[in-house]
């Protein structure tokens, strides 16, 4: 498991599942042979993708990002669809940290697509169960009536086995929430309408987590937007406006879905990196 030591916080990446994706879903509206150039594809088009959920642990308490995929929930035909060529076996990465679903304090969700939201929940016989049940899970407001009252856009993603579950367990908040002390959820919409980023600072220093705006390493240009994303403009608007401030600031970056890299400082153009 990788590990990233910022301040009081440690960051680790839980192993989740890992999938072949499309390389349009990824780049959306960019071509192959711009995007190409900085990523790999296989002859199918595809892309390596992960869905690793981030523990951070400070102030003994233990927070989560997303949950990852549960691939006991998909049969074969669904697991071939989706890409998935590794299961990940997030659990067992608690367990090499001495920890159970049971010591997870809180769950930050950013967006609850099926890829960050299926391991809130498990089957277990003929019940569906909350994966973290001493769990608070934070998600915006705006997100969790999206997940209640899907689009035809969004049904196949908002899907009830991952949050009927857990409905007594979601804190929701508007514009911002302080999780904790350095900790903040923060609304941007764009790639769903309740989308949110989550800001990490300690001792004068940042770091984003900007989910799904920002998908891998390559998508610093505020225009890189994926064919995921139901609000294209809001994510364009979000990402412009947070690159301008965290390219000034000389801040960082955590990645939920990029195989390659998992924290990340760009250069001031953002054109070349400088930590990673």
């Amino acid at each position: 498991m990788d590990q990233y030591i910022f301040h009081d916080m440690t960051f680790t990446w839980l192993d989740g599942v890992m999938f072949n994706i499309d390389g349009g879903t990824l780049f959306g509206p960019v071509p192959r042979a711009v995007w190409g150039r900085s990523y790999p594809y296989n002859d199918n088009n595809q892309i390596p993708c992960t869905s690793d959920p981030i523990l951070i642990q400070c102030q003994n308490k233990n927070y989560l990002i997303d949950a990852s995929i549960d691939t006991n929930k998909m049969d074969e035909k669904t697991k071939r669809n989706t890409g998935v060529y590794s299961d990940g076996d997030f659990l067992g990465s608690l367990t090499e940290m001495n920890l159970t679903p049971d010591d997870i304090d809180v769950v930050m969700m950013t967006h609850m697509h099926n890829d960050h939201a299926s391991g809130l929940t498990y089957i277990d016989g003929s019940e569906v169960k909350s994966r973290f049940p001493n769990a608070v899970i934070y998600m915006s407001q705006i997100e969790w009536d999206e997940v209640r009252n899907p689009t035809m856009r969004t049904q196949n993603t908002y899907l009830k086995i991952n949050w009927e579950p857990i409905q007594n367990q979601v804190v929701t908040f508007d514009d911002t929430l302080e999780v904790a002390p350095g900790i903040r959820m923060e609304h941007t919409g764009g790639h769903s309408k309740g989308h949110s980023i989550i800001r990490f600072e300690q001792n004068s220093e940042t770091i984003l987590h900007m989910a799904d705006i920002l998908l891998t390493f390559v998508h610093t240009n505020p225009l890189w937007v994926g064919a995921v994303d139901d609000y294209p403009m809001d994510s364009i608007a979000a990402k412009q406006k947070l690159m301008k401030e965290a390219l000034k600031n000389n801040y960082r970056f955590l990645f939920y879905h990029d195989p390659f890299y998992r924290v990340i400082q760009y250069s001031e153009d953002g054109k070349s990196l400088i930590f990673a």
